[in-house]
C-alpha cells in the first residue's frame, strides 16, 4: 500500500468517526426540526463557512462545474430519499438498507464503467453488509413501503461515492465540497419551505445541533471524504465509511445511554474486518507475474 492511499484511507477512518458523532446531533434535533430543514441549514451553512475559508476563491468552470452540481443534487436526493423511507419503514431497516450501497458500488462499477473488482473486495463488502444488518436489525426485519425509497437513496449514495472518486482527482477539493454544500442545502430549504413554511421557527430551539453538525459531520466531515477519495478506491471508501454505524453506536453509547446487545457487537466486529479486508492486495497470478517480471539479460 502506498503512502498516499494509506493516507486517505485513515482520512476516511476518521470521516465515519465524525460522522458517527452526526447522529447525536440528529438525534437530538430530530424531536423539533423537521428533516429538510435540518439539512438544509447545515449543508448551506457548512458551504457558506467553507467558503469564506477559501477567502471566496472559485475557479471551478465549465463543465466541471456542471460535476460539481451532479455531486450536490445526489447528495440531497440521497439524503431526502433515506428521510422520506423513514416515514414508512423503520430505522433498522433504513440503517441496513442504506448500508446496502458498499455492495451497490462494484455492481455499479461492473455494469456501467466495465470495471473489475478483486474478490477479496467483494468478500470484504459482503462482510461490511451483514455486520451493518447486525448493527442495525435487533430482532426480525419485517419489509415496509418505505424501504424502496430507502433503496433508491442508497443508489444515490453510491453514485455519490463513484462521482466523488472522480471528481476528487480533477478539482480542487475544498472548491468540490463548497459547490456540493450549497446546492444541496438550497435543494433542502427549497423543499422544507414547500412543505412546511412555518416549520423553520423550529430553528430557534435546535440552532446549537445545526451548528454542530454544519461545522463537524458536514464542514469536517464531507471535505474530508472528498480529500479522502482522492487516492482510494471507491468500493474501499464505502467499505471504510461503514465504520460509522460502528462509530454511531459508540457515540450513542456514550453520550446517550444506549447500550449494544451481543449481536450488535458481533456486527461492529464483522464491519471492522471488512475494512481490515478490504486493505489486502491480492497476489498476482503466476501469468501476470511472469508478464510484469524483468526479463532476464543475455550473458
Amino acid at each position: 500500500m502506498t503512502s498516499s492511499r494509506l493516507r486517505s484511507d485513515l482520512i476516511l477512518l476518521f470521516v465515519a468517526a465524525v460522522w458517527g458523532s452526526g447522529f447525536v446531533a440528529q438525534r437530538l434535533a430530530a424531536g423539533s426540526l423537521n428533516a429538510f430543514y435540518f439539512n438544509g441549514f447545515r449543508f448551506f451553512l457548512a458551504g457558506l463557512i467553507l467558503l469564506l475559508l477559501i477567502h471566496l476563491r472559485w475557479e471551478i468552470k465549465g463543465k466541471e462545474l456542471a460535476w460539481v452540481g451532479l455531486a450536490g443534487v445526489l447528495l440531497a436526493c440521497g439524503s431526502n430519499f433515506q428521510q422520506a423511507g423513514l416515514s414508512t419503514t423503520h430505522v433498522s431497516n433504513a440503517a441496513f438498507i442504506t448500508g446496502l450501497y458498499v455492495m451497490i458500488i462494484p455492481v455499479f462499477l461492473m455494469v456501467f464503467w466495465k470495471e473489475k473488482t478483486a474478490k477479496v473486495t467483494w468478500v470484504a463488502a459482503l462482510l461490511a453488509a451483514a455486520g451493518i444488518f447486525l448493527l442495525s436489525v435487533k430482532d426480525h426485519m419485517t419489509f415496509a413501503s418505505g424501504d424502496v425509497l430507502e433503496l433508491l437513496g442508497a443508489v444515490f449514495w453510491a453514485l455519490h461515492v463513484i462521482l466523488l472518486s472522480r471528481l476528487a482527482k480533477r478539482v480542487n477539493p475544498y472548491q468540490l465540497a463548497v459547490g456540493q454544500f450549497l446546492v444541496c442545502g438550497l435543494i433542502d430549504l427549497g423543499i422544507g419551505f414547500s412543505l412546511n413554511p412555518s416549520g423553520v421557527q423550529a430553528l430557534g430551539s435546535a440552532w446549537q445541533m445545526v451548528l454542530y453538525s454544519a461545522l463537524i459531520p458536514v464542514g469536517l466531515g464531507f471535505t474530508l471524504q472528498v480529500v479522502g477519495q482522492k487516492h482510494s478506491p471507491p468500493v474501499d471508501a464505502a467499505i471504510i465509511l461503514s465504520m460509522e454505524a460502528v462509530f454511531g453506536s459508540v457515540f450513542g453509547f456514550l453520550f446517550l445511554g444506549e447500550l449494544m446487545s451481543l449481536r450488535q457487537i458481533s456486527g461492529c466486529g464483522l464491519i471492522l474486518a471488512s475494512m481490515i479486508l478490504a486493505q489486502v492486495k491480492p497476489p498476482l497470478p503466476a501469468i501476470e507475474t511472469a508478464l510484469v517480471a524483468p526479463t532476464p539479460k543475455p550473458d
